[in-house]
C-alpha cells in the first residue's frame, strides 16, 4: 500500500490543531475564570502580599503556557509533576484551620491547571514554541526575595522570636484556658483570650481579629497601648517604651504592617537581619535584685546574665539570659522573669525549642544597666550603653521555676570592677 503523503500531512496538522484546540477549550473553561475572578486565590494562605495565582496567567492559553514553561514551572514530559502544581498545592503546615478554609479553592485550582497542562504538553507546537521575551512573562511584580519574605511561615518565625519569646509578660491573664484567664473572660469577655496554645494559633488569631493591631498606625496598636497602660488595662503596666517586650512586640507589628501594606517592593527594602542574632526563649525563671537605690526609682533596669564555663575557666562570651523592667525604690526591689538566649542552631537552642527552657545550676555573672536619663522612653529603638552600666556581681544559682523559686541578688553586691571574661 502506497503512503498518501497529502493525507498524512492533513492528519498531522489536524492532530496539532485538535491538541491546540483542546488546550484552548480547557483554558477557557477552567483557567480564565480564575484569571477573571475578583476573589483571591489560595496563594493568600501562605502569602500575605505581592502574589496571586492570577499573576501567572496571560489572556491566551498559548501565551500562558509559554510563560510558565519559560520560567521552569512546567514539566513537559510529566506535566503532573510541574512546579506550578506543587506551588498551588502548598499549604501551611502549622495551620490546620487555614488549610481547611482554603482546601476547596486549592483543589479546584490544582485540578484545573493539571487538566490544562496535560492538554498543552500533548501539543508539539506548544512544546516547541519560541520563548517569550522576558518582559512578556506573567509573574508577580515583586522579586522572589520579597515574595519569600512576605510568606506567613517567615512571619511566624519572626513572631516566635519576638512576641512569643516575650509571652511571659502577658501569659498569666491572656493564655486561653488558664485559671486566671477563665476568671477574666467571665468579667470581660472572650477577647481577653488572645494568647492561644501555640505561636501559630496566636499569630493567626491576631491577624484575623484585627482589633489589636493597627495596620496604618502600628505604634497605636492596642497590643502595645494596653501593656503601656496608655489605654486602660486591668493587668497594669507591663511595658515601658524601649524595654525588651515593647521593642519585640513593636518590631513585629511594624514589619507585619509593612508587609500587608505592600511597602516591600524590592529586595533592598527588606530589613537587614543578623543570622547570628541570639534566639529568645520565654521562661518561668524569676530573678530579683533587692534594695535598688533611690536614683533608680521608676527607671528602666536591664539585667544580662552570663554563665561560667568550667572548661575554658571564663565567663561565656554571649549572655545566656536577659530581662528588663522598671525598678521600684518604694518596694525595695526589681524582679522579672528571664528571657533565655541561645545561638541559632546550637544544642542549647534545640533543647529549649523543645520546651525545656531551663538554666543549669552553677556559677553566674549578672550585669545591670539603668537608663537614668530616660533615653529609651523617647527612642524605643535605643539600647543600653556603657554609661548606663551600674555594676555586676557573681552568684551561685540553684534555678527553680515559678515566682516562689526566685533567684535573688542584693544590689549591695554589685561592683563596677570588671570580672574575668
Amino acid at each position: 500500500m502506497r503512503t498518501c503523503w497529502i493525507c498524512l500531512g492533513l492528519w498531522f496538522f489536524s492532530s496539532i490543531a485538535t491538541a491546540d484546540d483542546a488546550a484552548t477549550k480547557v483554558f477557557e473553561r477552567r483557567i480564565q475564570p480564575i484569571f477573571q475572578s475578583d476573589q483571591p486565590s489560595s496563594c493568600v494562605q501562605c502569602h500575605l502580599a505581592g502574589v496571586d495565582l492570577k499573576n501567572y496567567i496571560k489572556p491566551s492559553s498559548d501565551d500562558t503556557f509559554r510563560s510558565l514553561r519559560d520560567q521552569g514551572l512546567v514539566n513537559l514530559d510529566k506535566p503532573e509533576q510541574s512546579k506550578i502544581l506543587k506551588l498551588i498545592n502548598m499549604n501551611d503546615t502549622d495551620n490546620a484551620g487555614a488549610n481547611l478554609l482554603h482546601a476547596k479553592t486549592r483543589e479546584a485550582e490544582a485540578a484545573a491547571f493539571a487538566e490544562w497542562l496535560k492538554a498543552c504538553c500533548r501539543d508539539p507546537k506548544l512544546r516547541n514554541a519560541p520563548k517569550l521575551a522576558t518582559a512578556e512573562l506573567a509573574k508577580p511584580a515583586r522579586p522572589n526575595e520579597v515574595i519569600r519574605y512576605d510568606r506567613t511561615d517567615r512571619l511566624l518565625e519572626s513572631f516566635e522570636r519576638n512576641i512569643w519569646g516575650q509571652r511571659h509578660r502577658c501569659m498569666g491573664c491572656h493564655t486561653e484556658g488558664s485559671d486566671q484567664n477563665r476568671k477574666l473572660v467571665k468579667e470581660n469577655g472572650e477577647q481577653v483570650s488572645w494568647m492561644k496554645k501555640s505561636a501559630a494559633e496566636t499569630m493567626t488569631y491576631l491577624i484575623r481579629k484585627k482589633d489589636l493591631i493597627d495596620i496604618e498606625n502600628p505604634e497605636k496598636s492596642l497590643l502595645l497601648l494596653k501593656p503601656l497602660k496608655e489605654v486602660e488595662h486591668g493587668g497594669g503596666k507591663k511595658f515601658l517604651k524601649g524595654d525588651l517586650g515593647y521593642k519585640d512586640f513593636r518590631a513585629w507589628i511594624e514589619d507585619y504592617a509593612k508587609v500587608v501594606r505592600n511597602e516591600y517592593a524590592k529586595a533592598s527594602d527588606l530589613p537587614k537581619s543578623d543570622p547570628k542574632q541570639l534566639r529568645q526563649f520565654s521562661s518561668e525563671l524569676w530573678f530579683k535584685l533587692t534594695n535598688p537605690p533611690q536614683s533608680w526609682d521608676e527607671k528602666l533596669l536591664q539585667v544580662t546574665i552570663y554563665r561560667w564555663d568550667d572548661r575554658a575557666k571564663k565567663w561565656e562570651d554571649a549572655p545566656i539570659a536577659i530581662s528588663d523592667r522598671q525598678a521600684s525604690f518604694k518596694f525595695k526591689t526589681w524582679q522579672h522573669t528571664l528571657t533565655l538566649l541561645a545561638a541559632p542552631g546550637s544544642d542549647r537552642a534545640k533543647e529549649w525549642q523543645r520546651g525545656n527552657a531551663r538554666l543549669p545550676n552553677g556559677k553566674y555573672l549578672v550585669k545591670a544597666h539603668v537608663d537614668r536619663s530616660g533615653r529609651t522612653l523617647t527612642d524605643w529603638q535605643a539600647t543600653m550603653r556603657d554609661d548606663d552600666f551600674v555594676g555586676q556581681a557573681e552568684f551561685e544559682a540553684n534555678w527553680r521555676t515559678g515566682y516562689g523559686g526566685m533567684t535573688v541578688v542584693d544590689t549591695a553586691k554589685l561592683t563596677t570592677q570588671s570580672s574575668r571574661r
